[in-house]
């Protein structure tokens, strides 16, 4: 049985800001109509640790996962693409999507979307650097997971972010024309982001944290949806979890819908979009209709 989780809507044109609970393949094929979302961003599941696996999962995915641990991986990518597909319909013309990957299966995952979304579509792979996590000697220390970004067609949106850039040696340079600042390390210039992108993870006394063992961090979200998106666009996350998603989309003004299969999670976002401790807007208040 399907259940909608609804938040009060910011636009009169589309029924959005919006929370289903079901599969996001069935969801998105029943509820959504073509060319009807701004952005996706999809971070699938991909975790094969079983002290976590077992504790978040249903049946259904931990039979996929004992089967990629085999190295079946052609269950999982079939599984993947079907969704894929559905994120291909309902997407924009001028829209784009980013998925969210690590070393496992982020090969497989982009030759899927060169031939779902087309290679020529493929804008960029970008590096998610964190310091957490483990360490081995056996070889170099895994500590990023990869976003591909695609947009549906060459008329895609897309708002530069800056970052600052470090003089040599902190000086100014005072070259003409060029805006220089100055912080506590030193002088700096505003350039177009890169694409590594250095962001702690959400950590166990991170403020952000919610209980959700692959929670990403706002910031990461942040800049996915100031990117490609602009005020009143639509932002859809078909693997919400514990909400960071719909959450940032509410504070940087975007209509957002999210699907999510496991009921324990809506505990979780629903804690998240109506915490007493941090002072939000009025409309990210989540109102459960069953």
């Amino acid at each position: 049985m399907e259940y909608q989780y609804t938040m009060p809507e910011v636009t009169k044109n589309m029924n959005t800001n919006l929370i289903y609970r079901g599969d996001c393949h069935s969801v998105l094929k029943r509820n959504f109509p073509e060319n009807s979302i701004d952005l996706i961003y999809i971070d699938p599941p991909f975790s094969f640790d079983p002290k976590y696996a077992r504790l978040w999962y249903d049946k259904e995915t931990l039979e996929m996962f004992d089967e990629m641990r085999e190295g079946k991986v052609k269950h999982y990518i079939g599984w993947m693409s079907k969704r894929l597909e559905q994120c291909h319909r309902v997407l924009k013309d001028t829209g784009s999507i980013y998925l969210h990957c690590d070393w496992k299966f982020g090969h497989y995952l982009k030759v899927e979307m060169d031939n779902i979304f087309n290679r020529n579509n493929f804008q960029n792979e970008i590096i998610w650097a964190y310091k957490s996590g483990g360490s081995t000697k056996k070889r170099f220390s895994r500590k990023h997971d990869t976003i591909f970004l695609y947009s549906k067609s060459n008329n895609y949106i897309f708002n530069p972010l800056k970052e600052k850039s470090y003089n040599r040696n902190l000086k100014p340079y005072r070259f003409k024309g060029v805006k220089e600042y100055e912080d506590e390390i030193g002088w700096y210039t505003l350039v177009n982001m890169k694409d590594v992108w250095n962001i702690d993870m959400v950590g166990r006394t991170s403020k952000e944290r919610m209980g959700y063992f692959t929670q990403k961090p706002e910031e990461l979200l942040r800049r996915i949806i100031l990117s490609c998106t602009d005020k009143c666009d639509v932002v859809l996350d078909p693997f919400l979890g514990s909400g960071t998603t719909s959450f940032v989309a509410k504070t940087l003004g975007r209509n957002s819908i999210g699907i999510e299969k496991e009921k324990k999670y809506l505990k979780i976002i629903e804690k998240r979009m109506n915490p007493p401790q941090r002072k939000i807007n009025e409309e990210t208040k989540l109102e459960i209709k069953i």
